[in-house]
């Protein structure tokens, strides 16, 4: 006899009213569908269009690939930590600006979660041997970061050791600072039902349900938690050595393109073209100390 699947609905709060989700349901309800974009305050209710965006990306990516040609010629190292919920569009982001470098020495680090033996060390001592060397280009698909949202929220590190965490990040990041590795810390922030439909679609498409894990479904009724902890990192870790740059990616092709444009922008390489790069939109990208002062 089959003993039918165990339900995976949840209720959540949103807006002041209570819902409830179920994400094994390939019908996604109106009250998502309708305020995905605009969530969170997001402010556009039409995404970017599409040929406007290839055109704009294309021309970004040839600015990235001077970048890379002025790496390998000067031995100067980049390096960008890209951070945010579950589903904010991380990888998607570091795929386009990769696409077109040579993978050679431009490449992505998403580590997996800490063996026995790397749970004695260090906490940031993982990380250190991925770091970019001379003609580097080198991205982190989460990070460090983990320890200061993820791992409390879920229950991964006690409040002892993220409050060390916290304390201990902007002395390590002053230090890559110094020894002079242009240093980039992105924060892609989405709306709650953003998110949820991201799930829902991630959960019912065959070539993407391998993104959606248990921890994702656990998270969606976090949402709070995860926010307090979001905003308690930003504070103690935005630094004028290391700030954090928060990109708006309920659109992920206005995220993307912005994304591209902070880092073009604050690099002096040789061939830039700022005509080619454009002007950043202030609606969707900001300073991480701003974006506080907001809320």
């Amino acid at each position: 006899m089959n003993t039918p699947a165990e339900s995976r609905a949840v209720t959540l709060k949103l807006g002041g009213k209570e819902r409830v989700f179920d994400i094994d349901d390939p019908h996604l309800p109106d009250w998502i569908d309708d305020k995905s974009l605009t969530s969170g305050h997001y402010p556009y209710d039409k995404k970017l269009d599409e040929d406007d965006y290839e055109r704009e990306l294309q021309q970004l990516q040839i600015e990235l690939v001077k970048v890379q040609f002025w790496l390998q010629k000067t031995g100067k190292r980049v390096m960008a930590l890209f951070e945010g919920r579950d589903a904010a569009g991380k990888g998607g982001t570091i795929h386009v600006i990769l696409s077109y470098m040579n993978p050679r020495s431009a490449r992505v680090v998403a580590l997996t979660k800490p063996t026995e033996t790397e749970r004695t060390q260090w906490y940031f001592q993982r990380y250190v041997p991925h770091f970019p060397s001379g003609g580097e280009f080198v991205l982190f698909d989460r990070s460090w970061y983990n320890r200061g949202v993820v791992e409390p929220v879920m229950g991964f590190c006690t409040e002892t050791e993220c409050e060390k965490f916290l304390k201990q990040a902007p002395h390590f990041e002053k230090l890559i600072a110094a020894d002079g590795i242009h240093f980039f810390k992105f924060w892609l922030e989405i709306g709650q039902e953003m998110q949820i439909e991201r799930f829902h679609d991630r959960r019912h498409d065959p070539l993407k349900i391998w993104k959606l894990s248990p921890m994702d479904i656990a998270a969606l009724g976090k949402w709070d938690d995860y926010t307090k902890k979001r905003d308690r990192m930003i504070e103690e870790t935005h630094t004028e050595h290391a700030p954090w740059t928060i990109i708006r990616a309920n659109d992920k092709r206005r995220a993307r393109l912005n994304a591209i444009r902070h880092i073009l922008t604050s690099i002096d390489y040789e061939g830039k073209d700022d005509e080619k790069i454009g002007k950043m939109d202030k609606k969707i990208i900001g300073k991480g100390s701003d974006f506080l002062a907001g809320r």
